[in-house]
Protein backbone atom coordinates (compact mmCIF):
# COMPACT_ATOMS: atom_id res chain seq x y z
CA UNK A 1 0.00 0.00 0.00
CA UNK A 2 1.36 3.33 -1.15
CA UNK A 3 2.15 5.72 2.10
CA UNK A 4 2.39 9.37 1.23
CA UNK A 5 4.19 12.26 2.56
CA UNK A 6 1.90 15.26 4.32
CA UNK A 7 -0.24 17.27 1.65
CA UNK A 8 1.92 20.61 0.58
CA UNK A 9 1.15 24.17 1.50
CA UNK A 10 -1.29 25.63 0.11
CA UNK A 11 0.34 27.50 -2.70
CA UNK A 12 0.22 31.36 -3.07
CA UNK A 13 -2.01 31.76 -6.04
CA UNK A 14 -4.94 29.82 -4.09
CA UNK A 15 -4.88 31.43 -0.74
CA UNK A 16 -5.19 34.90 -2.23
CA UNK A 17 -8.81 33.27 -3.67
CA UNK A 18 -9.44 31.63 0.14
CA UNK A 19 -9.14 35.19 1.27
CA UNK A 20 -11.32 36.69 -1.31
CA UNK A 21 -13.32 33.92 -0.13
CA UNK A 22 -13.12 34.59 3.12
CA UNK A 23 -14.12 38.33 2.74
CA UNK A 24 -16.86 38.63 -0.08
CA UNK A 25 -18.81 35.22 -0.33
CA UNK A 26 -21.12 33.53 2.34
CA UNK A 27 -18.91 30.73 3.98
CA UNK A 28 -22.48 28.18 3.28
CA UNK A 29 -20.03 25.38 1.18
CA UNK A 30 -17.58 23.27 2.93
CA UNK A 31 -14.56 23.75 0.79
CA UNK A 32 -11.37 22.09 0.15
CA UNK A 33 -8.93 24.32 -0.08
CA UNK A 34 -7.90 24.00 -3.89
CA UNK A 35 -8.71 26.11 -6.29
CA UNK A 36 -9.66 24.44 -9.65
CA UNK A 37 -9.05 26.70 -13.01
CA UNK A 38 -9.19 24.37 -15.67
CA UNK A 39 -11.12 21.15 -17.12
CA UNK A 40 -10.24 18.99 -20.01
CA UNK A 41 -11.87 15.20 -20.00
CA UNK A 42 -12.33 13.73 -16.53
CA UNK A 43 -8.68 15.68 -15.55
CA UNK A 44 -8.78 19.20 -13.58
CA UNK A 45 -5.97 21.58 -12.76
CA UNK A 46 -5.85 23.48 -10.01
CA UNK A 47 -3.88 27.40 -9.21
CA UNK A 48 -0.83 25.45 -8.82
CA UNK A 49 -0.61 23.40 -11.90
CA UNK A 50 -1.50 19.94 -10.05
CA UNK A 51 -3.87 17.79 -12.11
CA UNK A 52 -6.33 15.77 -10.82
CA UNK A 53 -8.55 12.65 -11.66
CA UNK A 54 -12.21 13.44 -11.21
CA UNK A 55 -14.56 10.93 -10.59
CA UNK A 56 -17.13 13.23 -9.43
CA UNK A 57 -16.65 15.96 -11.94
CA UNK A 58 -19.26 19.23 -11.12
CA UNK A 59 -21.25 17.16 -8.47
CA UNK A 60 -22.74 14.83 -11.21
CA UNK A 61 -23.90 17.66 -13.42
CA UNK A 62 -20.69 17.31 -15.99
CA UNK A 63 -21.59 13.98 -17.36
CA UNK A 64 -19.26 14.59 -20.70
CA UNK A 65 -16.50 15.46 -18.43
CA UNK A 66 -15.02 18.77 -18.13
CA UNK A 67 -15.53 21.22 -21.25
CA UNK A 68 -16.72 18.39 -23.88
CA UNK A 69 -16.25 19.60 -27.17
CA UNK A 70 -19.45 19.66 -29.13
CA UNK A 71 -21.10 21.30 -26.33
CA UNK A 72 -18.80 23.87 -25.90
CA UNK A 73 -19.06 24.49 -29.49
CA UNK A 74 -22.24 24.91 -29.66
CA UNK A 75 -22.62 27.25 -26.77
CA UNK A 76 -19.94 29.44 -28.47
CA UNK A 77 -22.29 29.43 -31.18
CA UNK A 78 -24.89 29.97 -29.55
CA UNK A 79 -24.18 33.04 -27.61
CA UNK A 80 -22.73 35.12 -30.38
CA UNK A 81 -26.19 34.84 -31.84
CA UNK A 82 -28.82 35.57 -28.91
CA UNK A 83 -28.04 34.88 -25.14
CA UNK A 84 -30.89 35.35 -23.58
CA UNK A 85 -34.82 36.05 -24.24
CA UNK A 86 -37.74 35.90 -21.94
CA UNK A 87 -40.76 32.92 -22.47
CA UNK A 88 -42.80 35.27 -23.95
CA UNK A 89 -41.46 34.72 -27.57
CA UNK A 90 -40.63 31.33 -29.30
CA UNK A 91 -37.10 30.12 -30.12
CA UNK A 92 -36.29 27.53 -32.29
CA UNK A 93 -33.56 25.61 -29.79
CA UNK A 94 -35.88 25.33 -26.98
CA UNK A 95 -38.56 23.49 -29.40
CA UNK A 96 -35.92 21.11 -30.55
CA UNK A 97 -34.89 20.34 -27.15
CA UNK A 98 -38.29 19.85 -25.97
CA UNK A 99 -38.40 17.19 -28.69
CA UNK A 100 -35.05 15.31 -28.22
CA UNK A 101 -36.37 14.65 -24.75
CA UNK A 102 -39.53 13.72 -25.52
CA UNK A 103 -38.81 11.03 -28.05
CA UNK A 104 -36.64 9.65 -25.67
CA UNK A 105 -38.27 9.13 -22.94
CA UNK A 106 -42.46 8.79 -22.65
CA UNK A 107 -43.80 11.37 -25.28
CA UNK A 108 -45.39 14.43 -23.79
CA UNK A 109 -44.03 17.85 -23.66
CA UNK A 110 -41.61 19.73 -21.23
CA UNK A 111 -41.44 22.21 -18.62
CA UNK A 112 -37.99 24.14 -18.74
CA UNK A 113 -36.16 25.58 -15.65
CA UNK A 114 -32.84 26.48 -14.30
CA UNK A 115 -32.09 23.32 -11.69
CA UNK A 116 -33.35 19.83 -10.05
CA UNK A 117 -34.74 21.82 -6.72
CA UNK A 118 -36.99 24.00 -9.40
CA UNK A 119 -37.71 21.03 -11.51
CA UNK A 120 -39.14 19.28 -8.23
CA UNK A 121 -41.20 22.69 -7.45
CA UNK A 122 -42.93 22.33 -10.74
CA UNK A 123 -43.66 18.71 -10.21
CA UNK A 124 -44.70 19.26 -6.68
CA UNK A 125 -47.12 22.19 -7.99
CA UNK A 126 -48.56 20.15 -10.84
CA UNK A 127 -49.68 17.27 -8.43
CA UNK A 128 -51.11 19.86 -6.33
CA UNK A 129 -52.92 22.06 -9.70
CA UNK A 130 -54.44 19.15 -11.29
CA UNK A 131 -57.11 18.59 -8.27
CA UNK A 132 -57.21 22.76 -7.52
CA UNK A 133 -55.22 22.03 -4.22
CA UNK A 134 -57.51 19.37 -3.30
CA UNK A 135 -55.62 16.34 -3.30
CA UNK A 136 -52.48 18.25 -2.28
CA UNK A 137 -50.44 15.31 0.00
CA UNK A 138 -47.43 13.92 -1.56
CA UNK A 139 -45.62 10.76 -0.37
CA UNK A 140 -41.88 10.59 -0.70
CA UNK A 141 -39.66 8.50 1.26
CA UNK A 142 -36.41 8.25 3.88
CA UNK A 143 -33.34 8.18 2.18
CA UNK A 144 -34.57 10.64 -1.20
CA UNK A 145 -33.27 13.95 -1.55
CA UNK A 146 -35.07 16.58 -3.65
CA UNK A 147 -33.77 19.96 -3.45
CA UNK A 148 -33.40 23.24 -1.36
CA UNK A 149 -36.11 25.38 -2.16
CA UNK A 150 -38.75 24.76 0.78
CA UNK A 151 -41.15 22.98 -1.24
CA UNK A 152 -38.26 20.56 -2.89
CA UNK A 153 -36.58 19.92 0.72
CA UNK A 154 -39.78 19.31 3.17
CA UNK A 155 -40.00 16.47 0.21
CA UNK A 156 -36.84 15.49 0.94
CA UNK A 157 -37.65 12.83 4.15
CA UNK A 158 -34.09 13.13 5.93
CA UNK A 159 -34.14 15.37 8.99
CA UNK A 160 -30.81 16.87 8.66
CA UNK A 161 -32.04 18.97 5.65
CA UNK A 162 -35.13 20.23 7.90
CA UNK A 163 -32.51 21.41 10.99
CA UNK A 164 -33.81 25.18 11.52
CA UNK A 165 -35.73 25.66 8.63
CA UNK A 166 -39.67 25.20 10.67
CA UNK A 167 -42.33 25.11 10.07
CA UNK A 168 -42.06 22.71 6.95
CA UNK A 169 -44.74 22.89 4.05
CA UNK A 170 -47.67 21.19 4.48
CA UNK A 171 -49.03 18.35 2.70
CA UNK A 172 -45.96 15.82 2.80
CA UNK A 173 -45.78 12.65 4.17
CA UNK A 174 -42.43 9.85 4.29
CA UNK A 175 -42.60 6.26 3.81
CA UNK A 176 -39.80 4.05 4.37
CA UNK A 177 -37.59 3.53 1.09
CA UNK A 178 -39.18 -0.15 -0.37
CA UNK A 179 -42.01 -0.48 1.55
CA UNK A 180 -45.08 -0.60 -0.37
CA UNK A 181 -47.51 -1.90 2.87
CA UNK A 182 -46.21 1.93 4.35
CA UNK A 183 -47.70 3.68 1.31
CA UNK A 184 -50.85 2.31 0.63
CA UNK A 185 -51.38 3.03 4.69
CA UNK A 186 -50.14 6.48 4.28
CA UNK A 187 -52.69 7.43 1.17
CA UNK A 188 -55.92 9.30 2.16
CA UNK A 189 -58.64 11.17 0.13
CA UNK A 190 -56.16 14.09 0.55
CA UNK A 191 -53.06 12.61 -1.09
CA UNK A 192 -52.47 13.37 -4.67
CA UNK A 193 -48.98 11.83 -5.52
CA UNK A 194 -46.15 10.18 -4.82
CA UNK A 195 -42.39 11.52 -6.15
CA UNK A 196 -39.52 9.00 -5.82
CA UNK A 197 -35.95 8.20 -7.11
CA UNK A 198 -35.75 5.37 -9.50
CA UNK A 199 -32.18 5.01 -7.42
CA UNK A 200 -31.63 7.16 -4.59
CA UNK A 201 -28.31 9.47 -5.22
CA UNK A 202 -27.86 11.03 -2.03
CA UNK A 203 -29.08 8.61 0.26
CA UNK A 204 -25.98 6.48 -1.06
CA UNK A 205 -26.46 4.93 -4.68
CA UNK A 206 -29.84 2.70 -3.71
CA UNK A 207 -31.77 1.14 -6.89
CA UNK A 208 -35.74 0.68 -6.01
CA UNK A 209 -35.66 -2.52 -4.28
CA UNK A 210 -37.13 -5.38 -7.01
CA UNK A 211 -40.85 -5.08 -7.55
CA UNK A 212 -40.76 -1.72 -5.66
CA UNK A 213 -41.67 0.89 -8.41
CA UNK A 214 -44.20 -1.14 -10.52
CA UNK A 215 -45.98 -1.22 -7.04
CA UNK A 216 -46.13 2.10 -6.67
CA UNK A 217 -47.17 2.26 -10.15
CA UNK A 218 -50.16 0.01 -9.75
CA UNK A 219 -51.07 1.75 -6.68
CA UNK A 220 -51.34 5.20 -8.44
CA UNK A 221 -53.10 3.56 -11.03
CA UNK A 222 -55.50 2.51 -8.61
CA UNK A 223 -55.76 5.42 -6.62
CA UNK A 224 -55.84 8.16 -9.21
CA UNK A 225 -52.50 9.42 -8.14
CA UNK A 226 -49.53 10.66 -9.94
CA UNK A 227 -46.33 9.07 -10.11
CA UNK A 228 -43.24 11.21 -10.16
CA UNK A 229 -40.14 10.13 -10.87
CA UNK A 230 -37.07 12.80 -9.85
CA UNK A 231 -34.10 11.74 -11.92
CA UNK A 232 -32.26 14.66 -11.60
CA UNK A 233 -29.00 12.59 -10.55
CA UNK A 234 -29.83 9.14 -12.94
CA UNK A 235 -31.09 10.93 -15.85
CA UNK A 236 -29.88 11.52 -18.85
CA UNK A 237 -27.57 8.58 -20.05
CA UNK A 238 -25.80 8.32 -16.38
CA UNK A 239 -26.92 4.59 -15.78
CA UNK A 240 -26.69 3.15 -19.48
CA UNK A 241 -30.44 3.66 -20.52
CA UNK A 242 -31.58 7.48 -21.08
CA UNK A 243 -33.48 7.28 -17.74
CA UNK A 244 -33.49 5.65 -14.75
CA UNK A 245 -36.91 4.17 -14.90
CA UNK A 246 -35.66 2.51 -17.86
CA UNK A 247 -34.33 -0.23 -16.24
CA UNK A 248 -36.92 -1.10 -14.33
CA UNK A 249 -40.06 -1.23 -17.36
CA UNK A 250 -42.31 1.88 -15.50
CA UNK A 251 -43.22 5.05 -16.50
CA UNK A 252 -44.23 7.99 -14.88
CA UNK A 253 -46.97 10.78 -15.29
CA UNK A 254 -43.98 13.33 -14.20
CA UNK A 255 -40.46 13.43 -14.55
CA UNK A 256 -37.77 15.69 -13.17
CA UNK A 257 -34.56 16.57 -14.27
CA UNK A 258 -31.51 18.33 -14.35
CA UNK A 259 -27.64 18.32 -13.18
CA UNK A 260 -25.98 16.69 -16.14
CA UNK A 261 -28.87 17.47 -18.38
CA UNK A 262 -26.73 20.04 -20.25
CA UNK A 263 -23.55 18.61 -19.39
CA UNK A 264 -22.85 21.28 -17.00
CA UNK A 265 -24.16 24.20 -17.99
CA UNK A 266 -27.15 25.23 -15.60
CA UNK A 267 -30.57 23.99 -16.49
CA UNK A 268 -33.35 22.03 -15.62
CA UNK A 269 -36.55 20.27 -17.28
CA UNK A 270 -40.24 18.68 -15.71
CA UNK A 271 -41.60 16.41 -18.37
CA UNK A 272 -45.16 15.56 -18.03
CA UNK A 273 -47.86 13.78 -20.83
CA UNK A 274 -49.81 15.78 -22.59
CA UNK A 275 -53.45 15.79 -20.57
CA UNK A 276 -51.53 16.66 -18.00
CA UNK A 277 -49.38 19.40 -18.79
CA UNK A 278 -52.64 21.50 -19.52
CA UNK A 279 -53.09 21.94 -15.99
CA UNK A 280 -49.37 24.19 -15.64
CA UNK A 281 -52.04 27.08 -16.82
CA UNK A 282 -49.95 30.44 -18.29
CA UNK A 283 -49.84 32.39 -14.56
CA UNK A 284 -49.43 29.59 -12.45
CA UNK A 285 -45.65 28.93 -12.95
CA UNK A 286 -42.42 30.20 -14.76
CA UNK A 287 -38.85 30.65 -14.79
CA UNK A 288 -37.68 33.80 -16.14
CA UNK A 289 -34.27 31.79 -17.42
CA UNK A 290 -35.90 28.42 -18.20
CA UNK A 291 -34.86 26.92 -21.20
CA UNK A 292 -33.08 29.57 -22.44
CA UNK A 293 -30.99 29.53 -25.90
CA UNK A 294 -27.92 28.56 -23.95
CA UNK A 295 -29.02 25.83 -22.00
CA UNK A 296 -31.08 24.64 -24.67
CA UNK A 297 -27.93 24.60 -27.00
CA UNK A 298 -26.24 22.85 -24.55
CA UNK A 299 -29.06 20.46 -23.79
CA UNK A 300 -29.48 19.41 -28.01
CA UNK A 301 -25.27 19.05 -28.19
CA UNK A 302 -25.09 16.95 -25.42
CA UNK A 303 -27.94 14.33 -26.32
CA UNK A 304 -26.38 14.40 -29.90
CA UNK A 305 -22.74 13.59 -28.53
CA UNK A 306 -24.18 10.65 -26.49
CA UNK A 307 -25.92 9.22 -29.33
CA UNK A 308 -23.02 9.67 -32.19
CA UNK A 309 -20.25 8.40 -30.01
CA UNK A 310 -22.57 5.78 -28.95
CA UNK A 311 -21.67 6.25 -25.06
CA UNK A 312 -25.11 4.71 -23.39
CA UNK A 313 -22.84 1.03 -24.91
CA UNK A 314 -20.20 2.72 -23.50
CA UNK A 315 -21.21 3.45 -20.07
CA UNK A 316 -22.73 -0.55 -19.93
CA UNK A 317 -18.71 -1.57 -20.46
CA UNK A 318 -16.83 0.89 -18.38
CA UNK A 319 -19.54 0.01 -15.42
CA UNK A 320 -18.94 -3.58 -15.62
CA UNK A 321 -14.86 -3.24 -15.06
CA UNK A 322 -15.83 -0.41 -12.03
CA UNK A 323 -17.43 -3.09 -11.01
CA UNK A 324 -14.97 -5.79 -11.63
CA UNK A 325 -12.30 -3.35 -9.57
CA UNK A 326 -14.61 -2.28 -6.77
CA UNK A 327 -15.74 -6.29 -5.98
CA UNK A 328 -12.20 -7.37 -6.25
CA UNK A 329 -11.39 -4.82 -3.82
CA UNK A 330 -14.49 -5.80 -1.32
CA UNK A 331 -13.01 -9.66 -1.75
CA UNK A 332 -9.65 -8.42 0.02
CA UNK A 333 -11.00 -5.66 2.35
CA UNK A 334 -13.44 -6.16 4.71
CA UNK A 335 -14.17 -2.72 5.57
CA UNK A 336 -16.02 -2.45 2.43
CA UNK A 337 -19.35 -3.78 2.84
CA UNK A 338 -21.16 -3.66 -0.36
CA UNK A 339 -20.10 -2.44 -3.85
CA UNK A 340 -23.77 -0.83 -6.06
CA UNK A 341 -22.88 0.53 -9.38
CA UNK A 342 -25.79 1.58 -11.80
CA UNK A 343 -23.62 2.79 -14.92
CA UNK A 344 -21.99 6.01 -14.05
CA UNK A 345 -23.74 5.97 -10.70
CA UNK A 346 -21.40 4.08 -7.96
CA UNK A 347 -21.22 3.52 -3.94
CA UNK A 348 -18.95 1.52 -2.08
CA UNK A 349 -20.28 1.48 1.26
CA UNK A 350 -17.45 1.23 4.04
CA UNK A 351 -17.48 -0.46 7.53
CA UNK A 352 -16.59 3.33 9.16
CA UNK A 353 -16.81 6.90 8.18
CA UNK A 354 -15.92 7.99 5.01
CA UNK A 355 -14.38 11.48 5.06
CA UNK A 356 -11.12 10.11 5.63
CA UNK A 357 -11.25 8.44 2.53
CA UNK A 358 -12.41 11.66 0.92
CA UNK A 359 -9.21 13.40 1.55
CA UNK A 360 -6.62 10.74 1.43
CA UNK A 361 -8.29 10.38 -2.12
CA UNK A 362 -7.29 14.13 -2.59
CA UNK A 363 -3.55 13.69 -1.17
CA UNK A 364 -3.17 10.80 -4.20
CA UNK A 365 -4.90 13.44 -6.77
CA UNK A 366 -8.12 11.96 -7.49
CA UNK A 367 -11.37 13.58 -6.34
CA UNK A 368 -14.66 11.56 -5.03
CA UNK A 369 -17.34 12.05 -2.56
CA UNK A 370 -18.82 10.72 0.31
CA UNK A 371 -22.59 10.69 1.07
CA UNK A 372 -24.59 9.31 3.83
CA UNK A 373 -21.70 9.28 6.15
CA UNK A 374 -19.51 5.82 4.90
CA UNK A 375 -20.22 5.39 1.17
CA UNK A 376 -18.16 6.87 -1.37
CA UNK A 377 -20.04 8.39 -4.24
CA UNK A 378 -18.93 8.55 -7.85
CA UNK A 379 -20.34 9.53 -10.82
CA UNK A 380 -17.93 9.98 -13.31
CA UNK A 381 -18.15 11.03 -16.88
CA UNK A 382 -19.89 8.49 -18.98
CA UNK A 383 -16.67 9.14 -21.82
CA UNK A 384 -14.19 7.86 -18.95
CA UNK A 385 -11.76 5.34 -20.54
CA UNK A 386 -10.82 2.01 -19.61
CA UNK A 387 -7.35 3.26 -18.55
CA UNK A 388 -8.74 6.16 -16.62
CA UNK A 389 -11.15 3.63 -14.46
CA UNK A 390 -8.17 1.79 -13.53
CA UNK A 391 -6.29 4.49 -12.54
CA UNK A 392 -8.99 6.10 -10.45
CA UNK A 393 -9.66 2.35 -9.04
CA UNK A 394 -6.23 1.84 -7.72
CA UNK A 395 -6.02 5.06 -6.18
CA UNK A 396 -9.20 4.80 -4.40
CA UNK A 397 -8.18 1.42 -3.51
CA UNK A 398 -5.31 2.96 -1.58
CA UNK A 399 -7.07 5.36 0.09
CA UNK A 400 -9.64 2.47 1.30
CA UNK A 401 -6.92 0.29 2.57
CA UNK A 402 -4.78 3.21 4.37
CA UNK A 403 -7.47 4.59 6.16
CA UNK A 404 -8.96 0.90 7.05
CA UNK A 405 -5.14 -0.27 8.39
CA UNK A 406 -5.98 2.93 10.53
CA UNK A 407 -9.19 2.12 12.12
Amino acid sequence: MATLESPPAIGPATQGVIDTFSRYVVPNYRRFPICLTRGEGSRVWDAEGAEYLDLFPGWGCNLLGHCPGPVVRAVQEQVARLIHVPNSWYIEPQGEWAKLLSERSFGGQAFFCNSGTEANEAAIKLVRLRTNGERYKIITFQGGFHGRTMGSVTATAQPKYHDGLGPMLAGFQYAPHGDLEAVEKLIDDRTGGILVEPILGEGGVVPAPEGFLQGLRRICDERDLLLVFDEVQCGCGRTGHWFGHQHFGVVPDVMTLAKSLCAGIAGGAMLTTVDLAKHLRPGMHASTFGGNPIAAAAGIAAIRMIEEEGLLAHVERIAGLFRERLEALQERCDAVRDVRVMGMMIGVELAFDGAAVVQASLDRKLLVNCTQGNVIRLLPAMNLSASEVEDGCDRLGDAILEVAGRQ
